[in-house]
């Protein structure tokens, strides 16, 4: 033994071992313990290196001590900083505001997976692997068999909407599913999915003439009534737990009020129908108040508003938002990363779009219009960051237009010019077509958001979920922070997310261990 090998076993000799050590050691050591609970080594070292054990190991280690003799006690363990995962256990009831384009396809979607007549292309939850621990150790099992996500059998689907069409109803009118092949089969399954009175305002939507409608005196008591709606189909449905997404409309451009300030002048607003708190936020502060994950598929002014943002955190509720991120914007934040990361400058980029389904008229209207410009502009200059690199990007002419077309219906067409320059300043174009359903690539993103905000719910998390982000085109953030459009930096945030509340090691992708020699 060489003098430099003594001093690398006395300096570990001397070493104090963190508790997570101390525990694997009296199991003889990473790669015994590894071998003992079936896991690779890599995450036995991961837990020795950050001297955490996830607390949902915590009882099976406790219990494989008592079955090898070995002394071990709960009090030893560090607690982690993320609760245990409670099991996905009985029925998920999933609660869509709005039961058009989008919502009628996730759900007949769902149906046609559960029995087999259909795939869930487009879900991450569904279909994407993720990476555990090296790259040559190829372990990269199915999100849905990593995780402890809600089988899709469980799910149990209601809905509201200002229009009376049931599910089967709202999918024949909306075109997106082929009659025959899609729809018919399962017509008694959608024909069951019958909308409750929504909270609706006219003046946030003017395009849509709802009778299927609320009546009250006040807004309080519109939100009263949500809640009962939430109790009475938990009960009749014999649901565990509860999701709701916004999947409804466009609502008109807003600020941020007074009345948004505190949960004292929300309720005094609501009880005075201050013209500033809108129907989603009415639907939002209810399944708060419930205890039911939140997430706005819409450009609206909803759970970003202080009120709810505190009581979200108070009543350890996860929420998130906003604006499904499913066409033009996703390719948006794919495109405006690749020139960001080789240092190509842009001159400008003009967006277009055509569609002639029900949010092509809702956004038809000025005010409507200005809700979705504001959540589609802001990728860009969030990606760019023209402030660090304003001889690239200092002078962007960015411009979007969404046009009214109905004879496409839920086929929209979104169209890119994207003048770039490089290397002298020479100048370049890109241009893309994108023809493309809106609701079939919005409602995969719903069935992932439906199970992900479940599991955080489970897992203890409240607030703002920015690890979903990657869902959305105006990603929610801690006031403190910009926000992350970049999808594959989404992407990244979200499997590490899942991956830390597993205690997995996190992925950096930066691989010097695999040029070093050992």
């Amino acid at each position: 033994m060489t003098i430099n090998e003594k001093i690398v076993i006395l300096s570990t000799m001397n070493k104090k071992l963190n508790p997570a050590e101390q525990i694997i050691n009296r199991f003889g050591g990473q790669s015994s313990l590894a071998a003992l609970i079936g896991r690779r080594q890599s995450t036995v070292q991961h837990w020795a290196n950050t001297g955490i054990i996830p607390s949902q190991w915590q009882q099976k280690l406790l219990k494989l001590a008592r079955e090898k003799g070995i002394d071990l006690k709960a009090s030893e363990f560090v607690t982690h900083d993320v609760p245990a995962i409670a099991p996905a256990k009985g029925k998920l009831g999933v609660l869509l505001v709005g039961l058009g384009a989008v919502s009628s396809t996730f759900v007949a979607g769902v149906e046609h997976v559960r029995r087999g007549t259909g795939r869930p292309f487009g879900s991450v939850t569904q279909l994407a692997t993720i990476r555990l621990g090296k790259r040559t150790e190829k372990n990269t099992p199915l999100i849905k068999d990593f995780v402890p996500l809600a089988d899709l059998k469980q799910l149990v689907f209601g809905a509201w909407d200002p229009i009376p069409d049931n599910a089967y109803e709202a999918a024949v009118k909306c075109g997106v599913l082929n009659k025959e092949e899609h729809i018919e089969p399962i017509a008694a399954f959608l024909k069951g999915i019958k909308p409750m009175p929504a909270v609706f305002d006219p003046g946030y939507c003017s395009r849509i003439k709802g009778t299927n409608v609320k009546k009250a005196t006040t807004k309080f008591r519109l939100a009263a009534a949500v809640q009962e709606d939430i109790r009475n189909f938990k009960a009749a449905n014999k649901c565990d737990r509860l999701v709701m997404i916004w999947c409804a409309s466009t609502e008109k451009f807003t600020r941020v009020a007074p009345v948004h300030k505190n949960l004292d002048t929300f309720i005094k607003g609501l009880k005075e129908n201050d013209p500033n708190i809108a129907p989603s936020q009415i639907y939002a502060y209810a399944a708060i108040q419930e205890g039911i994950p939140f997430a706005n598929g819409a450009p609206g002014l909803t759970i970003d508003i202080p009120v709810l943002i505190k009581l979200a955190e108070e009543k350890n509720v996860p929420i998130m938002g906003k604006d499904f991120k499913s066409g033009q914007t996703m390719v948006k934040t794919v495109i405006a990363p690749m020139l960001k990361a080789r240092m190509l400058g842009l001159d400008g980029w003009f967006s277009t779009n055509i569609l002639g389904n029900r949010d092509g008229e809702v956004l038809d209207e000025p005010a409507n219009f200005k809700t979705k410009e504001e959540s589609k502009l802001g990728a860009l200059e969030f990606i760019l960051q023209p402030d660090m690199y304003p001889e690239l990007y200092g002078k962007v002419n960015h411009k979007v237009r969404i046009e009214y077309y109905p004879p496409r219906g839920d086929n929209k067409e979104g169209w890119d010019n994207i003048d770039i320059f490089g290397w002298l300043g020479k100048r370049m174009q890109i241009k893309i077509n994108f023809l493309c359903s809106d609701s079939t690539l919005a409602a995969p993103l719903v069935l992932d958001l439906v199970l992900f905000m479940d599991l955080a719910r489970r897992a203890g998390l409240s607030g703002i979920q920015e690890w979903l982000s990657f869902y959305f085109k105006s990603p929610q953030h801690a006031a403190s922070l910009y926000p992350e459009h970049d999808l594959f930096i989404q992407q990244t945030k979200l499997k590490n997310t899942l991956r830390w509340l597993m205690g997995e090691e996190q992925i950096t992708h930066l691989g010097m261990e695999y040029y070093r020699e050992e």
